[in-house]
């Protein structure tokens, strides 16, 4: 079986604990409006045209086996950092019988999985990936239904049933939460995902992703529309003071991946 991947980073040290090999899969359920990595949402290879660049191709296809084996080059660092895989995307359930296979295979060769992902996906799908995943890191971006549907494009109500589904199951999971002026930031909205997440119980860690204009140039290349145009970026007072108070309701936060 082959899937597609549109990069792979090597030493990364955000994704999860230790070093690691990130692996981007190609293709996103979501079109969040802050989304870093637009070039990856639609799943097939795409010829993209870049100002001043030209055309070039987004993704390629591979195999477990090849994934692996580019996998494996930085074992030695895995073993001492207590490193290893994430898969990240896009979202890579979208390839949901490819990631399986991979996480199947990768797991046989005694390596740390995390999975990256947005949470949308159906709970068959989580049941069989969970078997070989260490950690998740598991997108969480607004409570309420009717905000979440139009800032990304899609309900949050599986989203939410998948995460609890992984507390249940005794899953370790990690809450990225993305902090986005004027969409997330309210305090009645910051009070409503702290009481959610505190229901939960088994949730403990929370990463800050505050949002910045770093992907706004590659609308611009892109010709993508950017629907960001006005936010400004959060100032560091401001993402403290969400940090300070998930801190005060018992979390463990950090700010960044």
């Amino acid at each position: 079986m082959s899937g597609i991947v549109f990069d792979i980073k090597r030493f990364a040290i955000h994704d999860g604990p230790g070093i690691r090999t990130s692996i981007f899969f190609k293709g996103c359920p979501l079109r969040c409006w802050w989304c870093h990595n637009p070039e990856s949402q639609k799943q097939g290879i795409e010829q993209l045209d870049f100002k001043f660049k030209g055309s070039t191709q987004i993704g390629w296809k591979t195999t477990a086996e090849e994934l692996l084996k580019e996998a494996e080059k930085d074992r030695p660092f895995y073993e001492q950092s207590k490193g290893g895989i994430t898969f990240t995307g896009g979202e890579p359930l979208m390839q949901a019988k490819f990631l399986i296979e991979t996480a199947q295979l990768f797991k046989q060769n005694n390596l740390h999985l995390c999975l990256d992902t947005t949470g949308y996906a159906s709970t068959k799908i989580f049941q069989e990936i969970s078997q070989y995943i260490d950690l998740f890191l598991f997108d969480l971006k607004h409570l309420n239904a009717e905000e979440h549907q139009k800032y990304t494009g899609v309900s949050n109500k599986q989203i939410l049933k998948n995460l609890s589904y992984l507390v249940e199951k005794g899953k370790e999971v990690h809450i990225r939460f993305p902090y986005i002026p004027s969409v997330n930031d309210s305090e009645k909205q910051l009070q409503e995902m702290a009481s959610f997440l505190k229901e939960l119980k088994q949730i403990k860690n929370i990463s800050i992703l505050p949002y910045h204009k770093i992907a706004q140039g590659k609308y611009e290349k892109l010709h993508f529309e950017n629907k960001m145009n006005g936010i400004h970026e959060p100032s560091k007072t401001e993402v403290e003071n969400v940090k300070i108070f998930f801190e005060k309701q018992g979390f463990d936060l950090k700010i960044g991946g």
